[in-house]
C-alpha cells in the first residue's frame, strides 16, 4: 500500500527546491499525495479495511498541516504546489 522507491525518488526530484532537498513542504506533500491516492484505490476494493482507513485519515491531516505551513511561509509557493498536484482548496 506504500509507494515504490522509484516513485518516491521521482517525486523528490520533481518537487525538490534545490539538489538533495527531501524535507521541504513541497516534497513532503507530494509524497503524501501519492500515498493517499494509492490508499484511496485500495479502499475501492477493500471497503471494510478500517485499520488502514485510520492511517489514511492521519495522512490527510498531516498533508493539511503541511499545506497550511507552506501557505504561511509563502503564498506563491503554496498556490504553485496546489496547482501542480491538482488539489482542491
Amino acid at each position: 500500500m506504500s509507494i515504490t522507491a522509484e516513485e518516491k525518488a521521482r517525486l523528490i526530484k520533481e518537487f525538490a527546491i534545490k539538489e538533495g532537498d527531501t524535507g521541504s513542504p513541497e516534497v513532503q506533500v507530494a509524497i503524501l499525495t501519492s500515498r493517499i491516492a494509492t490508499l484511496t484505490e485500495h479502499f475501492k476494493s477493500h471497503k471494510k479495511d478500517n485499520h488502514s482507513r485510520r492511517g489514511l485519515l492521519m495522512m490527510v491531516a498531516l498533508r493539511r498541516k503541511l499545506l497550511d505551513y507552506a501557505k504561511g511561509k509563502s503564498e506563491e509557493r503554496y498556490a504553485a504546489l496546489i496547482a501542480r498536484l491538482g488539489l482542491r482548496r
